[in-house]
């Protein structure tokens, strides 16, 4: 071996020795020659406040009436008066069936009307002669009470021939379909010219009150009694819900708030769920019977532990955060969070105290026992 490559590795083995040295006395070893590993995260502390977490539910939107408007008698549809999504009121005119054959039902049973009335008229003067004849003795009681009994008869005629003429008006009045009540047009799925029935699968149209929507959803059972027991009361506790907000099928929010007004008093075996009913005001006729949406509910809770969702790791079901103790060493510690969040907070329920300092971003970088130095 030259001279020159002993000099190599003699300066190689310095280098080595001083590195090992300095490691051990910066390291802040633990007593078994290992350094402790020290890093730069940000922390927080845990605080205990009040918040308010929005609670989404699916919904599905209704008119306060969709009302199926079905024809009460049968024939050719002449006439379309209304068009579809036009605002109508209560009585007006949507359709007119074919009205020759009524009008001729109406004409015959008023001709048989007529009939009646004359054979009756003719019945009273026969019974009025003859009970004269029989004051006379001129005729016996027999010929007396026949002849009352054709009044009857007569009689009789004339009340069945005014309740077909009563009816074949009816029948008339049915031909013009009106709205029952105010609201807008649905679809129109018969044309002039077609045949309707009352007997037909589909409505001629459906007549929503859209001036007020009702909003339909849905809770489980679990929340439902929660909300009996901390109001006393189903009623009370209908009463005591806040404001609810509408969320429209493209994200946005509904700019007028809704209250629920009622609860189904029966679970859905199916679901385990329970159907509430909001009430929106719908003035500029925004909101549409049989659209869909989400309906966001306020939900307060006071004086509980808060965290930054950046604090929690999640493994699959569990959730763990790293305290910090006051020498700076992190801890992992397992938590509760409960499910309702407020997208960049979490609720923890057990396992962490108020004003412990927690690491608030890159938990899961950190490991047991290692040295965490606060930074903002």
């Amino acid at each position: 071996m030259t001279e020159k490559m002993k000099k190599h590795i003699l300066m190689v083995a310095g280098t080595l020795c001083t590195a090992a040295f300095m490691l051990t006395s910066c390291g802040g070893g633990k007593g078994n020659g290992q350094a402790a590993l020290v890093s730069n995260f940000k922390t927080t502390k845990a605080e205990k406040t009040d918040v308010t977490i929005m609670t989404k539910a699916s919904a599905t939107i209704r008119g306060r009436q969709d009302i199926d408007v079905y024809p009460q008698v049968g024939g050719t549809l002449q006439r379309l008066c209304v068009t579809e999504g036009q605002k109508v009121k209560k009585g007006q005119t949507l359709f007119i069936i074919d009205q020759v054959p009524f009008q001729a039902a109406l004409n015959t049973a008023e001709a048989a009307l007529k009939a009646a009335e004359a054979q009756e008229a003719t019945a009273t003067l026969n019974y009025e002669s003859r009970k004269k004849l029989r004051d006379q003795e001129v005729v016996s009681d027999f010929d007396l009470q026949t002849t009352y009994n054709t009044l009857l008869t007569a009689k009789a005629s004339v009340a069945q021939a005014t309740a077909q003429v009563v009816n074949a008006r009816n029948s008339l009045s049915y031909t013009v379909v009106k709205s029952p009540a105010d609201g807008v047009v649905g679809t129109l799925p018969y044309r002039q010219g077609a045949l309707v029935s009352s007997a037909m699968p589909q409505p001629l149209t459906t007549v929503s009150d859209n001036n007020e929507m009702f909003v339909y959803f849905s809770i489980n059972e679990a929340q439902l009694l929660k909300m009996i027991r901390d109001s006393g009361s189903l009623e009370k506790a209908i009463e005591e819900m806040p404001e609810v907000t509408l969320q429209l099928v493209d994200g946005s929010e509904y700019e007028l708030k809704g209250r629920v007004e009622s609860a189904s008093g029966v679970v859905d075996r199916s679901t385990g769920s329970v159907q509430l009913r909001a009430v929106f005001s719908n003035p500029n006729h925004v909101l549409h019977s049989g659209s869909s949406g989400n309906i966001l509910i306020p939900v307060e809770y006071k004086n509980v532990i808060t965290i930054p969702a950046s604090a929690a790791v999640q493994t699959q079901d569990k959730f763990r955060v790293c305290t910090v103790d006051a020498q700076g060493a992190a801890h992992i510690q397992l938590v509760s969070i409960m499910p309702q969040s407020m997208g960049n907070m979490f609720i923890v329920s057990e396992g962490l105290t108020e004003g412990t300092e927690i690491v608030a971003d890159g938990a899961s970088m950190v490991k047991e026992g290692q040295i965490v130095k606060s930074v903002n």
